[in-house]
């Protein structure tokens, strides 16, 4: 099972070669690691995707904030979440096989974002079982290149920092 912890850092230099090498040291295999800045200029989000079979996500969570730059980790796995991805896929096609893969494209919700006369770029978001069944059904007409964000994830609901919605009407004069 795959486990997303969330991880606020402080978003200075050298922070993430403190978790990589973490990750290196206790022979961690990470599956996808995004990092991002937030609304906050001084902390930046991580999105670390672990194989819970190999690793306990607790002890890597316990493990995380053992660092000095850590403000926050959250296992996000069964918690309500967003959780996204990004593919970019680049096809081969020709003439007649050009109308497929803008059908399949349509099917997925997906968007083309460059086409070439030997190939079109096909940009797709969304859970990671989707681009998963995506590129499966693409291999057929060849895959020349590919390229993935690692997953994204944010849980639902109200965030601390949310004002509540009588205390914003007063505000607004409403």
């Amino acid at each position: 099972m795959k486990h997303v912890l969330v991880c606020k850092v402080e978003n200075k230099p050298g922070v993430l070669n403190r978790i990589s090498s973490l990750f290196r040291r206790r022979l961690y295999n990470i599956d996808s690691l995004t990092v991002s800045p937030t609304e906050n200029p001084a902390v930046s989000r991580m999105t670390i995707v672990v194989d819970a079979t190999r690793t306990d996500a607790r002890i890597v969570e316990r493990n995380l904030y053992k660092l000095v730059n850590t403000i926050e980790v959250k296992d996000v796995t069964d918690l309500p979440a967003v959780k996204r991805d990004l593919a970019l896929i680049k096809v081969h096609t020709n003439p007649d096989t050009r109308s497929e893969v803008l059908n399949l494209v349509d099917i997925f919700r997906g968007k083309v974002v460059d086409v070439a006369p030997s190939s079109v770029i096909i940009e797709l978001t969304g859970e990671v079982k989707k681009i998963d069944s995506f590129i499966e059904v693409l291999k057929e007409f060849g895959i020349a290149e590919l390229v993935r964000t690692g997953l994204v994830a944010m849980e639902r609901g109200r965030s601390d920092k949310e004002v509540p919605a009588v205390a914003a009407a007063q505000q607004v004069n409403i």
